[in-house]
């Protein structure tokens, strides 16, 4: 399959997380967020894996157009504008 960004051949593969066949753009599913690819199948084969990631803490931005999360230091990881609660 041709990537419709860069026209490069791009592999498709079967998810192990939600068994959807996607295209191998990078090294986690864009459907469920699961790794794939290579590493995802050494893993398997050898038992290996990283322990679930727990997302239920995170802290979305408040900012209506961004995507990202707050962090550590209280502030947006892609816009950068600080956390402020909702009162």
């Amino acid at each position: 399959m041709l990537c419709e960004k860069c026209a490069r051949e791009v592999d498709l593969v079967i998810c192990g997380g939600c068994g959807r066949s996607v295209e191998l753009l990078g090294p986690f599913c864009y459907q469920c967020g699961r790794k794939i690819g290579k590493e995802a199948a050494q893993e398997a084969r050898t038992g290996e894996s990283d322990q679930e990631i727990d997302l239920s803490g995170r802290i979305l931005c408040r900012d209506g157009t961004c995507i990202g999360v707050i962090g550590e230091q209280g502030t947006c990881k892609i816009c950068g504008k600080p956390y402020a609660p909702e009162s």
